[in-house]
């Protein structure tokens, strides 16, 4: 029986721990045995394929909408990107008009219980992971998260856009998915092949070549919803098996639930569109272009010509690490003449946030 459809059959009463500790990470149970075990379906060719040039022709046929999906702890640090994250959400929404597929919206909240900003952002609770099955990598409770999310809610829209708090949405999105596959960021430090001995593992060489892992994580992805309800609670046992696993733990560090959905959705042969213009990730993308997201992930220091001086704190800066326990203030300064577009816009975008959304630091 292929993991997918074993945890599906799970109802929802059963406990958190029976499901992740039973079932997903005893060490009495093989793990292909917990994966789709069927060879039946195997991708013939790469699905790792570009973008179609014409972009408005492949995706122009009909609108399709997709529901965005952030999971966020609880955390001031969380909190306060995924304030922001949806206050440009509903902006660029809205700046669609008519023919945005952007549908609607969801913080699947896995902190177990609900907090003060329930009716400022749509929410969904989700139960984190037992104590201590996370070993200290937050991130593994975001495939759990998923799966109930999946489970328990009745959700409108055919499509999926994984996103993340640090994610500032430039541009109304369109559904960049195409004939069952996916549409995803490319990453370049995900690489299956290098990693091939390790991932096999997870990925049984009956399942087809390497090249079958796409270069990928979870977000942003954009990717149906049924497909995505097959590959979330393989996602899920994937990545509690990997950090059981020395060998990946210490390969994969904190890319490690990245790997993770990549061999999941290859395991559904679940194809992706790697799109490189999904989003950008100041400093080192400097222009907007046709980018649609941008991913805030990395800490942008100059001096006050407008060099760069990354891995040294700049006599201006921006870093939402040194945001992790307190609110960014109201009006940062803007960066000083020189620093690319990516950046200045970044800044601006925020500031804009926090002087509209009501009530910012609470």
């Amino acid at each position: 029986m292929g993991c997918g459809n074993f945890f599906f059959t799970l109802t929802i009463t059963f406990s958190v721990a029976l499901i992740t500790y039973n079932i997903i990470i005893s060490a009495n149970a093989p793990l292909r045995q917990e994966l789709p075990g069927s060879s039946q379906g195997v991708l013939s060719v790469d699905p790792i394929i570009k973008m179609p040039g014409n972009r408005k022709s492949a995706l122009a046929d009909k609108k399709r909408m997709f529901h965005t999906a952030v999971t966020a702890s609880d955390s001031v640090y969380n909190t306060w990107q995924t304030r922001i994250m949806y206050y440009w959400f509903k902006k660029m929404k809205e700046n669609g008009g008519v023919n945005c597929e952007m549908g609607g919206f969801t913080r699947i909240l896995h902190s177990g219980k609900a907090d003060q900003f329930m009716d400022e952002i749509p929410t969904f609770v989700a139960q984190p992971l037992p104590a201590g099955t996370d070993q200290g990598y937050i991130v593994l409770n975001r495939p759990w998260a998923f799966v109930q999310w999946l489970q328990q809610v009745d959700i409108k829209e055919d499509y999926i856009l994984m996103s993340e708090p640090d994610h500032v949405i430039v541009k109304p999105i369109p559904n960049l998915s195409k004939n069952g596959l996916g549409a995803a960021f490319p990453f370049f430090y995900i690489e299956p092949k290098k990693y091939e001995p390790i991932l096999r593992k997870f990925y049984p060489e009956e399942k087809g070549p390497i090249t079958n892992i796409d270069p990928i994580g979870n977000s942003p992805v954009i990717v149906g919803k049924e497909s995505l309800k097959k590959i979330a609670p393989t996602w899920m046992n994937v990545s509690l098996a990997m950090k059981k696993d020395p060998e990946a733990d210490k390969a994969f560090g904190w890319v490690l639930e990245m790997y993770a959905y990549a061999v999941s959705s290859a395991l559904h042969d679940v194809g992706n569109i790697l799109h490189k213009d999904f989003m950008l990730q100041p400093p080192w993308d400097t222009e907007i272009g046709e980018k649609f997201i941008i991913h805030y992930t990395y800490g942008c220091d100059y001096d006050m010509k407008g060099k760069l001086t990354y891995g040294k704190i700049g006599e201006w800066r921006f870093d939402k690490r040194s945001f992790d326990t307190i609110y960014p203030p109201k009006n940062l300064q803007l960066p000083p003449p020189g620093v690319p577009e990516s950046v200045v816009t970044l800044v601006k975008m925020v500031n804009e946030a926090t002087e509209n959304i009501p009530n910012w630091g609470a």
